[in-house]
């Protein structure tokens, strides 16, 4: 698709339109603009604003906004998966979540080989009623499905050995959390305190790889510091990941109003824009017990359990300092509440900035081509964080690899490294380029990318390495 070179003053005033009064976000006219849009999807999501925001707030939408009719949509089929979630390779959780769902999507990225394809005509029911809400593409010899192909074909001769890297990183996490919490415990110390809250959220971030996969044990290592790896296979796997930095993604919508990272003028104040210098931190701290919080709460406004036997994994950890340490509880109870909340401090400050929330990252309210291919707009909505490359234990611990995770990610984040160079070429054929920066700038654009209320067009990040060695574009 040809893009025009600069945005026009109508294009701009046709963009502003379309987000006055977000309930009906695309104007009419927005017709008069065919090849651009200023979002995703066709319709605002349903339940997006409410104020309580809750997986299943989104999951309720999806089913309204997607015309999946109490199915599993996949393009414009419709398909009954009831009988088999229990054989689903990856777990049932997965299939049952995402019933009356458009997982298109999903299924793309999910699924590599063709197994999961050629199996789908047994599933059939009939073909949709009405358009997919989603405008992204997955044209056969467009740039995602070019790439999976590759990615395919190379899987048949990637070592996977250092998948076992990956568990023993995580395992070894763990067993440094029991030991600087025993410690911190014993020492009466602060100062152990924030190693074993640094040792934790690596350990959550690190789990997040395995929370991706197939159900294993070591993605309930994820709830260890009150998150949960069930609610995060919504807001992170299926929401953020599908549809980052849209009005789709729960990473962006569950910070509103105070962190606001869309840029829409009508959605923050001057005190929104600028005060997140100042309350962000706080805000960070307030990540995992708050998300312990919205459960409860929402059990009781709903009537209806949001808890599962594993919330109790955030336990174990003040029952194991008490164990080791019977006689010091109320020492356990001042460091194990210190621990949780540094640990989620850190968690924020890596997390929120690794990645995606970047004035060059593409958002919701930013032009950018109707019916955009799906593996390009990942491309166009990351700026990855440069210095862990080469690093298992850094990559795992700080979201690293972000493009080819984003991309692909069920796969280990050991593996990635192999899949690199089948990446970068067909990038390069595609026009489309890597975005780096530095661990500081990245917190810096956060904060630049929460005051930015002017839309951009997109433009494709043309390959700007191209001619340097393989050596170069990995750093």
């Amino acid at each position: 698709m040809k893009l025009a070179t600069k945005q026009t003053a109508y294009e701009r005033n046709v963009m502003a339109e379309s987000f006055e009064g977000k309930s009906s976000h695309i104007s009419a006219n927005q017709a008069a603009v065919p090849s651009y849009a200023t979002d995703i999807t066709h319709r605002y999501p349903t339940f997006r604003d409410e104020p309580f925001k809750t997986v299943h707030n989104w999951l309720d939408g999806k089913r309204y906004d997607d015309g999946a009719e109490g199915l599993w949509r996949i393009n414009d089929d419709l398909y009954d998966l009831e009988d088999f979630a229990h054989t689903h390779p990856g777990g049932a959780e997965w299939i049952q979540l995402t019933k009356g769902t458009d997982i298109t999507e999903a299924f793309e990225t999910h699924h590599i080989s063709r197994r999961a394809e050629l199996m789908l005509p047994k599933f059939y029911v009939r073909r949709a009623t009405q358009p997919r809400n989603c405008r992204l593409t997955f044209h056969e010899h467009g740039f995602y499905r070019t790439l999976k192909q590759r990615i395919r074909e190379q899987l048949g001769r990637v070592n996977p050995a250092p998948k076992e890297r990956s568990r023993q990183i995580v395992d070894g996490l763990i067993v440094c959390v029991m030991l600087t919490a025993y410690l911190a415990v014993r020492l009466e110390s602060f100062a152990i305190g924030i190693v074993c809250a640094i040792c934790v959220n690596a350990t959550v971030i690190a789990a997040h790889n395995f929370l991706h996969q197939r159900d294993n044990w070591r993605m309930y290592a994820f709830n260890i510091a009150f998150l949960s790896y069930r609610e995060w296979r919504v807001s992170h796997a299926i929401s953020h990941h599908l549809f980052p930095n849209s009005v789709l993604d729960m990473e962006i919508s569950s910070f509103e109003p105070f962190l606001c990272y869309l840029p829409w003028a009508d959605l923050k104040n001057s005190f929104q824009r600028y005060g997140s210098w100042f309350y962000g931190p706080f805000i960070y701290g307030s990540i995992f017990l708050s998300e312990y919080l919205k459960r409860l709460m929402d059990s009781f406004s709903q009537g209806k359990n949001r808890f599962h036997l594993d919330d109790l994994i955030p336990f174990l950890l003040p029952a194991f300092m008490y164990a080791t340490n019977p006689e010091r509880i109320g020492v356990i109870f001042q460091l194990w509440l210190f621990v949780v909340l540094m640990a989620s401090f850190f968690f924020g400050l890596i997390g929120l900035s690794a990645g995606h929330h970047h004035p060059k990252a593409l958002h919701s309210g930013d032009l950018f081509p109707n019916d955009m291919d799906f593996g390009l707009y990942q491309m166009a909505t990351i700026v990855e964080r440069r210095g862990v490359e080469g690093s298992l234990l850094k990559v795992l611990t700080t979201f690293g690899d972000h493009y080819l995770h984003h991309l692909f990610p069920t796969l280990d984040h050991a593996i990635l490294p192999q899949l690199n160079d089948v990446f970068l070429a067909t990038c390069e054929e595609f026009g489309a380029g890597k975005r780096l920066s530095s661990w500081f700038s990245q917190y810096i654009a956060q904060n630049l990318q929460l005051a930015r209320v002017q839309p951009k067009q997109y433009q494709p990040e043309m390959m700007a390495n191209r001619g340097k060695t393989k050596h170069d574009q990995r750093a």
